[in-house]
């Protein structure tokens, strides 16, 4: 049965109860301690039995160690979609975050985000660096590089320059790399980098035939410079907190989490996915899609420049957070960022 199962009240009390109390202890909890803890004058009994019911429906789970039962990702998804009373916020912590985040210029100011998030929670904060709108084409260089890699060399409207990396199918010589910067410099400078390949498909039509290696070489060129312009990064900070919490202390468990960490793939995948999502997104365990995030939880908030939602921070820590806590620091702290950069 799955958590979306109707239970009664005194169930749905009993289940808060214990994931409030794991939460707090992180230990297996008990029939006596719910009997206490709840305040509902119930025999073990009859908490013993509400607690296999609760069972049965995939809600909490009993470690092979213990008499006493922990919640799953489904009991915890029942508690933070309808069981929990969020704490909000004193107003004097949240001058104190606007006060660790003014006076700082863009690049500064995400760094500083992920630290106060971190700092705050004792977990790992992670704040996707701000996408912006399309880049427009000043001018372009490539210089090849070993094992069909090419350094490009980007300078776009704001005279921001961005180096990268792209892998092509072939190797290129110094002088066709030449030919293909010349072009796009020429026919495209001043055109935003997401028309361009359509510019040089379009025109395919009218060249001459000693002219298509180069087009299409200019096509591929095109495709992982787009590529590349548009990836996302993101800061992370205080991710060595996640080791001081005891389910998370399996060293090949922690080698993995960190791998992540260091390669922010599957971190800015389930960004990129808040990013398309409106409001805040809570991925519990499994729900995440990967596996090395299976003890983890991930609360994630988009935040705004002006009116556009420019990319997403968040936390990462066990499942058994204390989500009444993280969720409006998670949520003040994109909302204060997004002050910050509107008034840029």
């Amino acid at each position: 049965m799955s958590s979306s199962t109707i239970i009664n009240d005194r169930a749905q009390a009993l289940l808060k109860t214990l994931v409030e109390r794991y939460i707090q202890d992180g230990q297996p909890v008990g029939s006596r301690t719910l009997a206490r803890d709840s305040q509902m004058n119930l025999s073990p009994a009859t908490i013993r039995n509400v607690m296999a019911d609760l069972e049965d429906m995939g809600l909490v789970t009993s470690p092979h160690t213990s008499a006493g039962r922990i919640p799953t990702v489904q009991g915890y998804r029942m508690f933070v979609d309808r069981l929990l009373t969020i704490k909000p916020l004193q107003e004097k912590l949240i001058e104190q975050y606007k006060m660790q985040l003014e006076n700082q210029n863009r690049e500064t100011l995400i760094d500083s985000a992920s630290s106060l998030l971190s700092d705050v929670t004792h977990m790992a904060g992670v704040v996707m660096l701000p996408r912006h709108g399309p880049a427009t084409l000043q001018h372009i260089e490539f210089l090849p590089l070993s094992a069909n890699r090419i350094l490009v060399i980007l300078v776009t409207d704001d005279q921001e320059v961005q180096n990268s990396i792209i892998h092509t199918q072939r190797s290129y010589s110094h002088d066709e790399l030449q030919q293909v910067a010349n072009y796009l410099n020429t026919e495209f400078g001043g055109r935003h980098l997401t028309n361009i390949r359509q510019g040089i498909l379009d025109s395919l039509q009218e060249i001459r035939n000693d002219m298509h290696a180069l087009m299409t070489t200019a096509v591929e060129m095109a495709d992982k410079i787009v590529e590349s312009s548009q990836s996302a990064d993101c800061v992370l900070a205080g991710e060595t907190n996640l080791m001081s919490y005891s389910e998370m202390a399996d060293m090949d468990k922690l080698r993995q989490l960190f791998e992540a960490f260091s390669t922010k793939r599957d971190i800015l995948h389930l960004l990129d996915q808040s990013i398309k999502a409106e409001g805040m997104q809570i991925f519990i365990g499994e729900e995440s899609g990967y596996h090395v995030f299976g003890d983890c939880s991930v609360v994630t908030a988009p935040y705004k420049s002006g009116d556009t939602v420019v990319g997403v921070l968040g936390v990462i820590g066990p499942t058994r957070m204390a989500y009444d806590e993280i969720i409006p620091v998670v949520d003040v702290t994109a909302k204060i960022l997004s002050s910050f950069l509107s008034s840029e």
